[in-house]
């Protein structure tokens, strides 16, 4: 399962939090599928690669609720619990893959893990809650620090790139899929020789 995050909706569609949901197109375009498929509160494609079945997903719960989606799709109307949904598909935490942004990297920059803590990403923390486990991999995006301390957050993660931040953001797609892939394959180390930075 790979996971882009972001908010629904156009008002959204270019601001520095729905960097996971431009990464994700990018993959989805790499593998010739688009995210279309509405169902479990987000919206869905089914892909391959290497011979292993995808499944991508944008949640449109909006970024804070996250974790809902996902655990809604893993327990796949049956009723079974998000633990015995997972053990079913044979699907655990490891094998989610979440691409979303950061505002502790400058703009282009990623940086891929394992695992670890929220950070103070609220999606992340909700996916965190929604798997009850931290261990899932993730590549984290730059969209840049707030230009001082005393800017509201919400403002900054929601407000659009200028031009030359967008293109930098765009010029690092492809790596982001490649990055995701290598991670699919089970190339995490790789992925992060290669990409981190």
């Amino acid at each position: 399962l790979v996971v882009g995050l972001g908010n629904p909706g156009l008002n959204y569609a270019r601001t520095r939090h729905n960097v996971g949901f431009r990464a994700v197109d990018a993959l989805a375009e790499k593998l010739g599928v688009k995210i279309d498929r509405a169902r479990f509160r987000g919206l869905t494609a089914q892909a391959s690669a290497g011979g292993e079945k995808l499944l991508l997903l944008k949640p449109q719960t909006f970024m804070n609720l996250s974790g809902e989606c996902v655990s809604e799709l893993l327990m796949n109307d049956s009723g079974l619990s998000v633990m015995d949904a997972a053990r079913f598909y044979k699907l655990p935490p490891e094998r989610v893959l979440v691409l979303f942004d950061d505002i502790s990297l400058p703009v282009g920059r990623l940086r891929i893990r394992a695992d670890g803590s929220a950070g103070g990403h609220n999606g992340i923390k909700s996916i965190i809650g929604g798997l009850n486990s931290q261990s899932f991999p993730r590549v984290k995006i730059g969209v840049g620090a707030k230009p001082h301390p005393d800017y509201d957050l919400a403002d900054w993660v929601l407000g659009k790139f200028p031009p030359d931040d967008a293109k930098a953001l765009a010029d690092r797609c492809p790596d982001i899929a490649a990055a995701a892939k290598l991670i699919m394959d089970g190339k995490l180390g790789l992925a992060q020789s290669k990409y981190n930075g």
